[in-house]
């Protein structure tokens, strides 16, 4: 906030100003859709399917145990 205030006055050091800017393009790659594709390939699909199947049997006994239905 102190660096926005100064605006011009203040000169960051070289290797922060690069830092910055590395993750700045890290954030943009993240958001980006190729990023987003990137982390759909790091899913563990086996465990996605595992997961699902245990929340229809799970939502399955509790058809089961409800008396309106």
């Amino acid at each position: 906030t102190q660096i926005q205030a100064a605006a011009d006055d203040v000169e960051l050091p070289t290797e922060l100003a690069k830092m910055i800017a590395e993750d700045n393009q890290e954030e943009e790659h993240k958001q980006s859709v190729l990023g987003q594709l990137t982390n759909i390939q790091n899913v563990d699909i086996d465990q996605l399917k595992e997961k699902a199947q245990s929340t229809i049997e799970d939502l399955k006994q509790s058809a089961e145990k409800c008396e309106v239905m």
